[in-house]
């Protein structure tokens, strides 16, 4: 991730990134169109691919943007022209520093902002503009208190501290930044998330009172939520290209997604169904992506048999889908 390395001057002094800055309007959005409790059933089952929670939907980059520059526009009705530039997530804008400045909440110890009506599961947006208006000067209060269960839950132990974080070891880090191999001590840790990941977010007590969404935009996908790993691993390029249209899923390449998945079907329990499924793909055209379908093969033999076999060409049990 060392594009957060550059532009360090623009995210510490906003007028370097948009001229004449004077305020910021800062914004949240709530993203779950369902219950908690259906996330966590979903993570619960081993054979089911895990997306989060932000990602099943519509990209919040475009639905976002559009609600801020109709908020822009509504404000330009009542004061008369100003001079804006709408972002979330798509700058260097230190967005949770921001929204914890002008009240939004406080940042949790997972380091991500949690606001004590609504939890964290929302997206954060910024109207850059230079309109005079009074800034806000009181910081909501840190209620994390003695709570450390998003540190316990981490999967990975990526949160290495109170407010800390190692993304080398992040499982949102390692499905959607990064495009190398994954750490072979890593992967059990993985399960079944394919796409992200939401745990310290799920079991964080705060979002006990997290409020549905009334966008509609943000409502899951049929075709990728609550799917079935072996699923999912068998779509194909143009198939995956067509589901993840307008999906922030776009962010990974299908190379990534095969990957994934194969982690998770390593991570699955044994069955001969799954070994099937994975010789199905082991000739994969990617060095990389096949060395983790080979991996999880050995995993699900392990499963199977009590022991690791040396994979073979005789393995394939039937066509590739590459």
């Amino acid at each position: 991730m060392a594009y957060l390395e550059r532009n360090k001057d623009k995210r510490l002094n906003p007028s370097k990134l948009v001229p004449n800055t004077n305020c910021i309007i800062s914004v949240r959005a709530n993203y779950l169109t369902e219950p908690l409790s259906k996330a966590i059933t979903n993570l619960q089952d081993p054979n089911i691919g895990y997306i989060s929670r932000y990602a099943v939907g519509r990209d919040y980059h475009k639905v976002l943007r559009g609600k801020l520059r109709k908020l822009a526009r509504k404000l330009n009705d009542k004061i008369g022209c100003f001079g804006y530039r709408a972002f979330t997530d798509s700058a260097p804008v230190l967005e949770k520093a921001l929204a914890r400045n002008s009240g939004l909440g406080w940042i949790g110890k997972h380091t991500n902002l949690i606001n004590k009506k609504d939890g964290s599961m929302f997206f954060l947006g910024e109207i850059f503009t230079d309109l005079p208006l009074e800034a806000n000067t009181e910081l909501k209060k840190n209620h994390c208190g003695t709570c450390v269960q998003c540190i316990d839950i981490c999967p990975t132990q990526a949160i290495i501290s109170p407010y800390k974080l190692d993304a080398r070891k992040c499982i949102s880090y390692l499905t959607i930044e990064s495009k190398e191999s994954i750490p072979l001590e890593l992967r059990p840790s993985i399960g079944n998330r394919i796409f992200g990941c939401d745990d310290c977010q799920l079991f964080c007590p705060w979002n006990r009172y997290a409020k549905l969404s009334t966008i509609s935009d943000f409502t899951p996908r049929p075709e990728l939520n609550n799917k079935t790993l072996s699923e999912l691993f068998l779509i194909k390029r143009d198939e995956f290209e067509l589901l993840t249209r307008g999906s922030a899923i776009r962010r990974i390449s299908y190379e990534q997604w095969v990957r994934n998945l194969a982690i998770a079907l390593g991570n699955a329990p044994g069955l001969s169904k799954t070994l099937s499924v994975l010789n199905s793909r082991k000739f994969f055209e990617d060095d990389m992506v096949r060395e983790h379908i080979e991996w999880a093969i050995t995993q699900q033999k392990t499963r199977l048999h009590g022991r690791a076999y040396k994979i073979s060409e005789d393995d394939q049990l039937f066509t590739d889908h590459t």
